[in-house]
């Protein structure tokens, strides 16, 4: 039965390890590792020989994490309709499934995850220096990796620039903000870039999931994939959240600005919800009935 339901990480692998089990159209694997060597899950729903497939990332983010219930229940759902061999907005899912691979990631920081729900360990071996960077040990606001990097600052755009925002603005290791010592220096980032440069010719686009906003950006700096601002209508469109241009420090290291500097493909950072972080796991519904023809329809819009 589907639910709201708030993930930390041993919950969520539970979770992926049971669907998995129960769904022949699930293939559960990893990625890598995290900071503390927490392993990376990523879900595989398409016919391997599918030659076309999108990427769905969420949780960059501990403050952020109820994505990771969104990516939970969009799984768990799409995998029951593909059993039944029902539709969704005119789609079938099992042709959808042999068509197109749909690669989600429902947790790429559990490491900041646990620290926001948990608090941080005793026989964690960076603690003092973390307590130091987090002003504390309650760790309710921490929306970094676990040594206090911010991994949508360190993807490899503009990592320069920013680094020179970041010294002029006295940014440093902590809750939010600080990029890191170079591009793709936490294993977080480096393991889903190398996942994205290994399997870049079957990622036709990425869906990017953060809250709160209900806005969608896709630009790099104001560079743009082919299909993208066609695409962004569209989803837009379907869930009502409006297209905004990123600014400020925004728009620097990036998953978007990233793959959009990189490989001219298509990528939308989608900011679900309203209020302020973390949104509560009230809202899971709400959100998801707003963004979920989106989920299905972004395969095929492409």
């Amino acid at each position: 039965m589907i639910q709201n339901s708030e993930y930390d990480y041993d919950k969520m692998v539970k979770k992926l390890l049971s669907l998995s089990e129960m769904y022949e159209s699930i293939e559960l694997s990893y990625v890598g590792n995290s900071v503390l060597g927490r392993k990376i899950p990523i879900i595989t729903m398409g016919d391997e020989n599918a030659k076309r497939g999108v990427l769905y990332v969420s949780t960059h983010h501990p403050m952020e994490n109820i994505c990771t219930s969104l990516m939970i229940r969009f799984i768990e759902e799409y995998a029951d309709l593909i059993k039944q061999g029902k539709y969704a907005y005119g789609i079938n899912t099992r042709v959808l499934y042999k068509m197109r691979r749909i690669c989600i990631v429902p947790m790429l920081n559990p490491d900041g995850v646990e620290y926001r729900l948990h608090g941080i360990e005793a026989t964690n071996p960076i603690k003092d220096r973390i307590v130091k960077y987090n002003g504390g040990e309650d760790f309710s606001d921490w929306n970094s990796n676990a040594r206090g990097v911010d991994l949508n600052h360190n993807y490899n755009a503009y990592f320069d620039e920013y680094k020179m925002i970041e010294r002029d603005s006295n940014i440093t290791p902590g809750k939010t903000r600080y990029s890191g010592e170079a591009p793709e220096s936490e294993p977080e980032v480096s393991a889903l870039a190398n996942y994205i440069r290994y399997n870049q010719e079957k990622i036709d686009g990425i869906l990017s999931f953060h809250t709160q906003g209900e806005e969608i950006f896709f630009k790099s700096r104001g560079i743009e994939a082919p299909k993208s601002s066609f695409t962004a209508k569209q989803i837009s469109k379907m869930t009502g959240y409006c297209v905004s241009e990123a600014e400020g420090l925004s728009s620097y290291g990036g998953l978007t600005d990233w793959f959009v500097k990189e490989y001219n493909k298509p990528s939308f950072t989608v900011e679900c919800g309203k209020g302020k972080n973390p949104l509560s796991i009230s809202c899971q519904s709400s959100i998801y009935v707003r963004i979920r023809e989106m989920l299905y329809t972004f395969p095929i819009l492409l």
